[in-house]
C-alpha cells in the first residue's frame, strides 16, 4: 500500500481504519469479526489503525490490542486523550480533561489494554480551555522522552491552540473532520497545517457514509444511530445533498470508480500529507475504500468539482453536541 508521511517522520498507509465504530458502548457484539477485519487490513498493507480511550470506555482500545497482538511491529497504533472518563471505574463524566496527571493515568492505562510498549501517536481528543495549551504539549514532550509515546497529534484544535502546542513540542497531525461536504478546514486550518509541516487525518472523509452514494432521500435510520439526529441527514436536507453524489457518481463512470472512491480520492490529491481515516465493518467496503488509491482524479476532474461550488444543506451535527464537543 502507498504510504505517506506525517510531520517530519511519521510515514504510514495512505489510508487510515478507525475502530471507533466497532462498539462506541462496552459491548462490542461482532468482536471476533472485527478483530477479523482488523487483521484482514494488515494482510492488505494497511498499517495505521485509530482507536481512543473514550470509546467504550475502554473496551475498544482493548479490541484493537487484542486484534494487533502479534503484529505490532508492523501497524502504527493511535489512540487519544482529553475526556474526563474516571480512571478507576471508567464512568465517562462528561466534559474534557487534559490535566497532567490524567494524561499520564490514560497514557499508562491505554499502553496496557494495547498491549503494547509505546503508542505511535498520542492525540488531545478535545482541546481543554481549562489547562494551557503548554502544559498539555510538555506532558506528551515528557512520554515521548520517556518512550512510551512516539509521535504527537491534536484533534479538532484551532489555529492558535495547534500553534501553541507545536512551539513546545512538535505536532506530527491533525485529525479533523474534512471531506468534500465538510471543508471549512480550508479557511484556516490547512493553511496553518502547510506552515508548520503538520500531517493531516481527516475522519468522516466519506461525510458518514453520505458520500458513498448508499444512503438516499428516504433511508430510515435506526433509533441509535447519530444520523438520524443530524441536520445534515434530515430528509429534505439530503435530497439537496444527493445533488453532490449524483456529481461524484458522473465523475466515478468516467474513472470506472465509485463515488466513494471519488470521494476519497478528492482528498488525497489535495496535499501529500493527508491521510483519511475512514470506518468500516465490512470487508468488502474495506477492500472497496483503498482502492480508491488507484483512482487517479486529472486536474480536470479536480476543477469540475470545485466549479459545482456545492454547499451542503444542513449542519454537520446538532447544537448540543457542537457545543459539548468544542466544535
Amino acid at each position: 500500500m502507498q504510504k505517506r508521511r506525517l510531520g517530519t517522520g511519521l510515514e504510514v498507509s495512505a489510508l487510515a481504519l478507525g475502530a471507533m465504530g466497532y462498539g462506541k458502548g462496552r459491548e462490542i457484539d461482532d468482536r471476533e469479526e472485527m478483530i477479523a477485519l482488523l487483521r484482514a487490513a494488515v494482510e492488505r498493507g494497511m498499517d495505521f489503525f485509530d482507536t481512543a480511550e473514550v470509546y467504550g470506555p475502554w473496551s475498544n482500545e482493548e479490541m484493537v490490542g487484542d486484534a494487533l497482538e502479534g503484529i505490532r511491529e508492523k501497524v502504527k497504533i493511535a489512540t487519544k486523550f482529553g475526556w474526563d472518563i474516571d480512571q478507576q471505574t471508567g464512568e465517562h463524566r462528561g466534559g474534557v480533561n487534559s490535566r497532567p496527571e490524567q494524561i499520564r493515568s490514560v497514557a499508562e492505562k491505554s499502553l496496557k489494554r494495547l498491549k503494547t510498549d509505546y503508542i505511535d501517536l498520542f492525540y488531545q481528543h478535545r482541546v481543554d480551555p481549562d489547562v494551557p495549551m503548554e502544559d498539555v504539549a510538555g506532558t506528551v514532550k515528557d512520554l515521548i522522552t520517556e518512550g512510551k509515546v512516539r509521535w504527537f497529534g491534536l484533534s479538532e484544535a484551532g489555529a492558535g491552540s495547534i500553534h501553541r502546542a507545536h512551539a513546545v513540542q512538535p505536532v506530527a497531525a491533525l485529525q479533523s473532520e474534512y471531506s468534500l461536504w465538510t471543508r471549512e478546514p480550508e479557511d484556516e486550518i490547512i493553511p496553518t497545517l502547510e506552515e508548520l509541516g503538520i500531517g493531516l487525518v481527516p475522519y468522516s472523509p466519506l461525510g458518514k457514509g453520505f458520500l458513498t452514494g448508499k444512503i438516499g432521500a428516504d433511508t430510515e435510520f435506526s433509533e441509535n444511530d447519530l444520523r438520524g439526529k443530524i441536520p445534515r441527514f434530515e430528509p429534505e436536507a439530503r435530497k439537496a445533498n444527493l445533488e453532490l453524489v449524483a456529481h461524484l457518481r458522473r465523475i466515478g463512470n468516467r474513472h470506472g470508480a465509485t463515488p466513494a472512491q471519488v470521494a476519497l480520492g478528492w482528498l488525497l490529491a489535495q496535499r501529500p500529507w493527508i491521510v483519511p481515516l475512514f470506518g468500516t465493518r465490512r470487508l468488502e467496503r474495506f477492500e472497496e475504500n483503498i482502492g480508491a488509491l488507484d483512482v487517479k482524479l486529472t486536474a480536470v476532474d479536480l476543477a469540475e468539482i470545485d466549479a459545482a461550488g456545492f454547499t451542503p444543506k444542513g449542519a454537520r451535527y446538532p447544537d448540543a453536541i457542537l457545543k459539548r464537543s468544542g466544535l
